[in-house]
C-alpha cells in the first residue's frame, strides 16, 4: 500500500550574516537535509507509530507522503500512485489532521465546514450521510455541529478535524500530533475512536507524536527516525524486549526481619512488610525473584512495574546520539 524507497528532502536555507544590511545586499545558502535515504514499506490496515525528536524529519516525511512537499530524491508509491505528481486522485485516498492546523472555517457552525468539505470531494449525498451519522456517533459531536469553530474546546475541535479528514472515507489516515493539548477524557475518546476505523474500516494509521502513550495505546510498529534517517523498524514489544533494561517488583509480606539479597537485584526500600526491588534483566529473571521472595517470606502481595515506554524511547535517543 505504502511504498518509499531511498526518499531524501533537502531545503536551501540563508545564513545569517554579523553584519544585518550585508544580507539585504547579498545572501548566502547552505543545503539542510531533512531527510536522508529513508526507505518503509506499510500494508494496508496497520497502525504506525513514526516517532523522533523535534527536527528528525517526521513532519517533512508526512507532507511528501500526502503531496505537500515534492521530495529532492527517491521514490514514494501509495496505492500505486505519487503522491505530488497525482494531486487530485491522491487526496481522495488519504485524510490528513494536523494537531496545530486546522482544515475548519473558522466562523461558520461546523457542519457547514463538512458540507464544505462534501462539495470539495464530490461525496455522493447518501454516501456523506452514512459517513457523518457514523462520525458524529463515534466522536460525539452531536451537541456541537451547529457551533461555530471558534466556540468549541480544543478536545471538541480535534474530534471535529479527525471527522472531517474521514467525511469521504480515505483508505489512509495520516495523524500528526492528534491529541497535543487534550485532556485525559478527549485523549482516550480519540485512541478509541481511532481505534474502532482501524478494525471497522480498515483504515491504515500513521501517527506522529511525542506522547508515548498514544503510541503504546495505538501501534503494534514503530518507524524511528533522527536527524533524517531510519534508525529502527519494528513492532512495539520487540522494542521493550531490547531496550527494557530493568523492572521493579513491590511485594508486601508478614513482617520479618530477613533481609533480600538477590543476584542482579538492588532493594531500593525495604521494611519489616514491604520491600521494593529493582531487577538488573540482563542478570536475574522476574520469575526467579519472585521465587525467591516466596520461599523466604509469606507474600500478601506483589506487582511488578516495567520501565515507562517514555524512558524506553529516551535510552533509544541516547544510544543513537539524537
Amino acid at each position: 500500500m505504502i511504498e518509499i524507497e531511498n526518499l531524501s528532502k533537502a531545503f536551501q536555507v540563508a545564513k545569517r550574516k554579523k553584519n544585518v544590511f550585508s544580507t539585504f545586499i547579498s545572501r548566502e545558502y547552505e543545503t539542510v537535509s531533512a531527510i536522508s535515504n529513508l526507505s518503509f514499506q506499510m500494508e494496508k490496515g496497520e497502525i504506525v507509530g513514526y516517532i523522533g525528536p523535534n527536527g528528525a524529519g517526521k513532519s517533512t516525511t508526512i507532507k511528501i507522503m500526502s503531496g505537500i512537499l515534492v521530495p529532492t530524491s527517491g521514490t514514494c508509491k501509495i496505492m500505486g500512485l505519487t503522491p505530488w505528481k497525482s494531486r487530485i486522485q491522491h487526496v481522495r485516498n488519504i485524510g490528513v489532521v494536523f494537531g496545530q492546523r486546522s482544515q475548519l472555517w473558522w466562523d461558520v457552525p461546523v457542519i457547514d465546514s463538512f458540507e464544505l468539505l462534501k462539495d470539495i470531494y464530490k461525496i455522493p449525498q447518501l454516501n456523506y450521510n452514512r459517513s457523518l451519522e457514523q462520525l458524529v456517533t463515534y466522536l460525539e459531536l452531536s451537541e456541537f455541529l451547529q457551533k461555530p469553530v471558534r466556540q468549541l474546546s480544543l478536545g471538541q475541535r480535534m474530534r471535529c478535524e479527525i471527522a472531517a479528514a474521514l467525511l469521504h472515507e480515505p483508505s489512509i489516515l495520516f495523524l500528526d500530533e492528534p491529541t497535543i493539548g487534550l485532556d485525559a477524557v478527549s485523549k482516550i475518546a480519540v485512541r478509541n475512536f481511532i481505534r474502532k476505523i482501524n478494525e471497522e474500516r480498515g483504515v491504515t494509521v500513521i501517527l506522529t507524536t511525542h506522547d508515548m502513550n498514544d503510541i503504546e495505546a495505538l501501534a503494534n510498529r514503530i518507524i524511528l527516525i533522527g536527524k533524517g534517517k531510519k534508525l529502527y523498524d519494528g513492532e512495539l514489544n520487540a522494542l521493550k524486549n531490547t531496550y527494557i533494561k530493568s523492572k521493579r517488583i513491590t511485594v508486601d509480606y508478614e513482617p520479618s526481619p530477613k533481609k533480600f539479597i538477590s543476584s542482579g537485584c538492588q532493594v531500593t526500600q525495604q521494611t519489616s512488610g514491604r520491600a521494593i526491588i529493582v531487577v538488573d534483566l540482563a542478570e536475574n529473571a522476574v520469575p526467579n525473584v519472585i521465587q525467591q521472595l516466596t520461599s523466604q517470606y509469606n507474600i500478601l502481595d506483589v506487582s511488578v512495574e516495567t520501565q515507562p515506554i517514555e524512558e524506553v524511547i529516551v535510552n533509544m535517543y541516547k544510544e543513537f546520539s539524537i
